[in-house]
């Protein structure tokens, strides 16, 4: 017996009280209805950028991906996520503040290149303003900047997903089409064992996973280039093992990258490491 969402589970759906006509698991969200964005709107694909745990370098990988794919020419959202410790924003170099259209839709911020994001700093009189908010309302507004925001038309929106395994990463599998999240870890045993815990709800709500990014998995050492892995040998190779998710990419710590993203120049940031991951996107059917 196990304990899935507050129903107690031994994987008998026929006679659960919470499984959907069609079969599907109920508890786990398979018969809630996704979000469906406004008329305005139009989405080739949605990606979720996931860790479980903060601090491990989600929103970077977010802005990271976000980079590499509008270099290729691609139409790119960010819909931020993190909606109470929200950090794109700053990433990109946006502080202007969030405004309506005349359809009362919401309109997005436009980076340098053009990468179209929207985030709760924009609706914030000051950027450092706490948000204060029950979780009913923080997944609320997760769910309306999906459908309340005029994306226009988009190659690929990225979500950078909000840490942990709660009510708002639940409302974002359960309420957003994903069509795939991008795990991110870094070599800690401790930070491996968070992730997996995201990685067995992505799969227990039947959200496609597109692979593992290991971040801040060595340092390239400026004079000899040999790899410095000061946060212990990588642990990616056997995490992926171990879950079953393809390992995509090894993102060194890399001199200069703190300071770019300080100064909110982000876009500017080269890490050639990405590119398995912008392939997979890529290739992803849709």
């Amino acid at each position: 017996m196990r304990k899935l969402y507050d129903v107690d589970c031994d994987g008998n759906c026929a006679g659960c009280a919470s499984a959907n006509p069609d079969g599907t698991c109920g508890a786990s969200g398979g018969g809630i209805e996704k979000c469906k964005p406004n008329a305005s709107t139009k989405i080739k694909k949605i990606i979720g950028v996931v860790s479980g745990k903060g601090g491990v370098g989600k929103s970077f990988v977010t802005s990271l991906i976000a980079s590499y794919l509008n270099k290729e020419g691609k139409k790119v959202g960010i819909l931020d996520g993190d909606i109470v410790g929200p950090s794109i924003p700053k990433a990109f170099n946006i502080h202007s503040a969030a405004y309506g259209n005349a359809e009362k839709l919401i309109v997005p911020a436009k980076t340098e290149s053009g990468i179209k994001l929207i985030s709760t700093n924009m609706m914030l009189e000051h950027e450092d303003d706490p948000i204060i908010w029950r979780g009913s309302l923080v997944s609320s507004l997760l769910k309306q900047f999906y459908t309340d925001v005029a994306w226009g038309e988009l190659d690929v929106l990225l979500i950078d997903m909000p840490p942990g395994t709660s009510d708002v990463t639940l409302t974002a599998f359960q309420s957003l089409p994903l069509d795939g999240i991008v795990i991110v870890t870094s070599p800690q045993d401790l930070v491996s064992l968070i992730v997996k815990k995201a990685i067995n709800m992505a799969k227990m709500m039947n959200i496609p996973i597109l692979g593992a990014v290991e971040n801040m998995s060595y340092v390239l050492c400026p004079k000899c280039e040999n790899k410095i892995e000061i946060y212990g040998p990588s642990k990616l190779d056997s995490f992926s093992k171990e879950t079953g998710v393809e390992p995509l990419a090894r993102l060194p710590i890399k001199e200069g990258t703190s300071a770019l993203i300080d100064n909110g120049r982000v876009e500017e940031v080269s890490l050639d490491e990405i590119k398995p991951v912008i392939e997979k996107i890529n290739d992803l059917r849709k």
